[in-house]
This record gives structure tokens, C-alpha cells and sequence, in this order.
């Protein structure tokens, strides 16, 4: 049920993929969704060096059979070309099967890539860089709606046109993100067209994420209207939950701050060490609307199998209303 061009692809069981979620996407939570049957994800900017991410690479064989992907952000500030070649050398010697990118083109990687045999996936936000991954040799295209959280680009356009336009737009199999949560949404997405979707805050209140406890609970208590989007002042939008340290930087921009002064008032709050204590107000955390669809911390094979439950019955239910 729900086999697809991407389940083909990447030999797994359901076109579900966990986010690249930076500080908690690691072996601990990516392991749980490929052995639900998922495409578990580890996020290689969340490991100091070379070796950590070997070792975190090792740790997620070591868990689970099943394929897996790491996730490399090109972006400006954070890696650059001989960087990004570096973790593209440990990817390669550990034989990760899939490479999930976003940012910039990933077209300084894709002969390293295809001469390994690894499949990539580009994520982007909107309709014009999806047409460009497909050019430069993406096997799949992830395309993420304004609700999302995270990056969710700055056109501000939602995945109910964005999906579609893409997949009028591509061949490639194209990944729906933004606002997915539940069997509803999942159904949906694959309605407009997706192969497949992907989840990041879904995934934060689950019982293997190293999120610490009241972070899942704030988004378990959270309704779709408790995010904000920052960093727009410069052209980095980002969709975050809604803290006292969110709304800080947010009136900072609203009051014409430099990037220096973001950067400042920034701090250590999007560290490793924020998302795994108890200060919820003092964090800076990536957080979709979808949040408001989230009512329990569940594991992430309850998450995976009351998704394709849901949709299943969802199914049923549409074919039932057919005109006899």
C-alpha cells in the first residue's frame, strides 16, 4: 500500500522521510524511522568534525539494517566546497545510500555522488529551484509549503499550490513538506501528486527524539497559530515556535537590528545543548503549523503506522462516497 516511484527508489517500505532536523537528527531518532519503515535521516551539520559523523554513521548501522540517509545544508556561513567534499568522503566511505541537500545547487556534488551510486534528494521552496535540482541530476525533489518549519523560503506560497506546481513542472518524483502531521495530511500530499512527504516537527514529539521532555510537551501544547517567522530582515526566513527568545529576535528585526546584532542576540540559543534542557523560552526552535495537529508524544512507529491507518480508512471512506 502506497508504493511509489520513491519507495522504489530508495527501498523502503512507506515515502515517509524524517527531517533533517539540526541537533536532532541523529542515529537515536533517524534509526526508529527507517525501522518503521521510514527513510530515517541524520543531520551532518549537527557533529563538530569528520569523525563524529563517522561514528554517528556507524551508530545508525549499528541500529538499524534499513536504508538511511545524511543531510548536508549548502548554505553561505556554514560549509563551503572543500568542507562539503569532506563529509561527501566519510558519506561515501560509510556507503550511505542517499544524500539529502538544500541551499545552494548541489552541483559541484553530483559527479562525486553518481560515480558512488548514492541517490540525492535537493529540498528547496519553490517551483523554479526544483526545475534547477531536476537539471543538475536530483533523483528526487523535495518541495516545502510556507507552513513549514524550518526554511521555508520567502514567497510565502503554501504546499496546496506548491505540490502541484512542481509536479506539473518535473519529472523527477517530487517529496511534499509543510503542514503534514497525520494519515490526513499524507493522503493528501499524494492526492496533489507527491511521491512521498516529509516531517520534521512530527517527529520532534516523539519518544526516541533528544529533544528534551518540555520541549515535546510545548509542542504538544501548541495550537497552529503559536510559530512566528524571523530572520526575514535578512532573507533567511525561518519558522519557529513561538518563545520569549524567538520574539526577542523578531522585535530586534522589527526595530531595524544588524545582522551583528541578530548574531548577538542569537547567542547560544539554537545550540545543541538548548534543545536537550529544560529552558523552552530561552530556545530558538524550528517549528511548522502543523504543530497544532500534534495532541500526544507517541513513538515514531506509532507515528509512522497510525499515519497509514489513518489514510487507509481515508481511502475507504472516499471510495464509499462514489456514485453507484
Amino acid at each position: 500500500m502506497f508504493a511509489t516511484r520513491l519507495t522504489e527508489m530508495l527501498g523502503i517500505k512507506y515515502p515517509i522521510i524524517q527531517g533533517g532536523l539540526q541537533w536532532l537528527a541523529t542515529a537515536q531518532l533517524a534509526s526508529a524511522v527507517s525501522e518503521a519503515g521510514g527513510l530515517g535521516i541524520i543531520s551532518s551539520h549537527s557533529f563538530p568534525d569528520q569523525e563524529s559523523l563517522r561514528k554517528e554513521i556507524r551508530r545508525m548501522k549499528e541500529e538499524t539494517s534499513k536504508p538511511f540517509g545524511v543531510n548536508m545544508s549548502i548554505l553561505p556561513g556554514l560549509t563551503n566546497e572543500e568542507q562539503m567534499m569532506e563529509l561527501l568522503k566519510v558519506i561515501s566511505e560509510e556507503k550511505v545510500p542517499v544524500v539529502e541537500t538544500s541551499g545552494r545547487s548541489p552541483e559541484p556534488f553530483i559527479e562525486k555522488l553518481k560515480s558512488e551510486g548514492i541517490k540525492l534528494i535537493h529540498k528547496v521552496p519553490s517551483v523554479r529551484f526544483a526545475q534547477k535540482a531536476e537539471s543538475v541530476g536530483a533523483d528526487a525533489v523535495t518541495i516545502v509549503g510556507f507552513e513549514c518549519g524550518g526554511r521555508p523560503g520567502m514567497d510565502e506560497v503554501t504546499s496546496l499550490i506548491l505540490v502541484p506546481k512542481a509536479v506539473e513542472s518535473v519529472k523527477i518524483p517530487v517529496i511534499a513538506g509543510g503542514g503534514i502531521a497525520d494519515g490526513r495530511g499524507f493522503l493528501a500530499a499524494l492526492a496533489l501528486g507527491a511521491e512521498g512527504v516529509v516531517m520534521g516537527t512530527r517527529f520532534v514529539a516523539t519518544q526516541e527524539c533528544p529533544a528534551h521532555p518540555r520541549i515535546k510537551e510545548a509542542f504538544v501544547n501548541a495550537t497552529e497559530s503559536d510559530t512566528l517567522m524571523i530572520y526575514r530582515s535578512i532573507k533567511n526566513a525561518a519558522r519557529v515556535l513561538k518563545t520569549e527568545a524567538a520574539e526577542k529576535i523578531l522585535s530586534l528585526e522589527q526595530e531595524g537590528a544588524s545582522l551583528e546584532e541578530l548574531l548577538t542576540a542569537m547567542g547560544g540559543r539554537m545550540s545543541p545543548n538548548a534543545y536537550r534542557e529544560a529552558d523552552v523560552d530561552g530556545t530558538i526552535i524550528g517549528c511548522g503549523q502543523c504543530v497544532g495537529l500534534i495532541h500526544k508524544i507517541k513513538s515514531v512507529r506509532e507515528v509512522i503506522e497510525d499515519m497509514i491507518q489513518d489514510a487507509q480508512s481515508i481511502l475507504q471512506r472516499l471510495n464509499s462516497m462514489k456514485a453507484k
